[in-house]
Parts: structure tokens; C-alpha cells; sequence
């Protein structure tokens, strides 16, 4: 035997092909990762750090609570303006209801002192008309019926006696006139029946001249059956008629209101 069978030799072992190739292929795959990490290290670090905040979310009784309160707030505003309108109308209210008071007792007291008097004129004409009426009766009071006599005087003292009665369109006493109710009334006395109106009696009785005018005689102003006014004539160049509005039952001269003609029916 040779000496040195027996002596291991110091050589390393030769490695196979797959051992060698199956060593590379591990350091690949290692070499690889770290390539890998090191990209994504640096792109992370390139990319900006955003930092988002959470607020805080409303929990649903919280929630409630804040529309609640919007609501009474709202509410209450809604109740302060209606109660300032509330206020503005019982002031305005209050103030008209002061002037209409105040008007009021203006009014009345306007019409209190014109009945009194009213009621002192009625109390004057009636004592002048109970004095009229004796005086014709008696024929001793020849200013009342200017030289009229008989039927004529009584027609003359009762137009007298109304002077200062109001005029009133359609009225026929015993306070108020129109021209022809006077008529109608004053000529009623003494039995004789009017028409009603001016028209009418302007063409009642017997057609006169103005020159030739007698106490009692109807004066009429217009055409003779379309006449617009009539009164009396009292003697004297006098005429007493329900005129207007403005002087009521008065006493005027012929040249106050010229007439057109005049009927006699007495």
C-alpha cells in the first residue's frame, strides 16, 4: 500500500454546476428586493406629506338640538314682529277713535245749537203767525195785508208768517217749503185748490198784466205753462216766495227778480 492512501488531500471539493448556479440565482433574487426597496425609499421621499384633519362629526342628538334652537329662535322673532304690528294697529286704532270722538262731540254740539235754535224761530213764527191770523180775522192790521181784503188778506198774512221757514225741494210745510207747496198751502186756506206744482198753477186763474198786479195775484217766472217758480205778490211792489236754499221763505221787491207774468184766482 502507498503511504499516503490514507492522507486526505487539502484540497477543497469542487462544487457542481447546479450548486453554483442555484447560489447565483439567490444573490440575484436578493440583490433584486434591495433595488426594489431602495426605489420605492426614495420615491416616497421624493412625494410631498399631506396631513389630514378629521373634524369632529355631529352626533345626531346634537344635531337636534341646534335646529331646535334655530327654530325657536326664528319663532320668537316671528312672535316680536307680530306683536309689534299688534301694536302699531291698536295705536293708530286708538288715535282714529280719538278723532272720531272728538268729531263727534263737535258734530253734536253743531247740531245741538242749531235745534235750539230752530226751536226758538218755530216758537217766534207761531207766536207771529196767532197774530197775523187775528189781525186778518179782525181786518184791523192793514200793514199785514197791504191794502189786501178779504180772501187775499188771508193768503197774504199766512205767506207772512212763514218768512224765514227753510226752502226744501218737494217740501209743503209746516217748516219747510218749495215754491209752489207754499202756494199750494197759503191759497188752501182760503179754499181754493192749487195744482201742485209751478207749471200748473202758472196757467190756474186768469192771465193779468204786471202792470195791473193786485194783492193775492201768483207771480211766475219762465213761460206760462212751463213756469220754474212762483210766489205771491202782497201789494207795495212786494212779493213773498219760497226762493232757495240760500234765503228760504222771504219777502223781495218786484225788481229783486222781475217775474214773467202773473195769474189772478181770487
Amino acid at each position: 500500500m502507498s503511504l499516503t492512501a490514507h492522507i486526505r488531500s487539502h484540497r477543497k471539493p469542487r462544487r457542481s454546476a447546479s450548486t453554483i448556479a442555484m447560489r447565483a440565482g439567490v444573490a440575484s433574487g436578493v440583490l433584486g428586493t434591495l433595488a426594489v426597496a431602495t426605489a420605492a425609499g426614495t420615491a416616497n421621499a421624493a412625494e410631498p406629506v399631506t396631513q389630514t384633519l378629521e373634524l369632529p362629526v355631529l352626533t345626531g342628538d346634537l344635531a337636534a338640538q341646534v335646529a331646535q334652537s334655530a327654530q325657536a329662535t326664528q319663532q320668537a322673532a316671528a312672535n316680536y314682529q307680530l306683536q309689534a304690528e299688534r301694536d302699531a294697529a291698536s295705536a293708530a286704532a286708538a288715535k282714529e277713535a280719538k278723532k272720531d270722538l272728538a268729531h263727534a262731540k263737535a258734530e253734536a254740539k253743531q247740531k245741538a245749537e242749531a235745534a235750539r235754535k230752530a226751536a226758538a224761530e218755530r216758537a217766534t213764527r207761531a207766536a207771529e203767525r196767532t197774530t197775523l191770523t187775528t189781525a186778518s180775522s179782525s181786518s184791523s192790521d192793514s200793514t199785514s195785508s197791504s191794502t189786501a181784503t178779504g180772501s187775499a188778506a188771508a193768503v197774504i198774512a199766512f205767506v207772512k208768517a212763514q218768512i224765514g221757514d227753510a226752502y226744501v225741494s218737494g217740501g209743503t210745510g209746516p217748516n219747510s217749503w218749495d215754491c209752489s207747496g207754499l202756494m199750494q198751502t197759503a191759497f188752501k186756506q182760503v179754499g181754493v185748490d192749487l195744482p201742485r206744482v209751478s207749471q200748473d198753477q202758472s196757467t190756474f186763474g186768469t192771465q193779468v198784466s204786471l202792470d195791473n198786479l193786485l194783492p193775492g195775484d201768483i207771480l211766475y217766472w219762465g213761460s206760462a205753462g212751463s213756469a220754474y217758480h212762483v210766489a205771491v205778490y202782497v201789494g207795495d211792489g212786494m212779493f213773498v216766495g219760497a226762493q232757495n236754499p240760500s234765503t228760504g221763505v222771504a219777502e223781495k221787491p218786484l225788481s229783486y227778480d222781475p217775474p214773467t207774468g202773473a195769474v189772478r184766482v181770487l
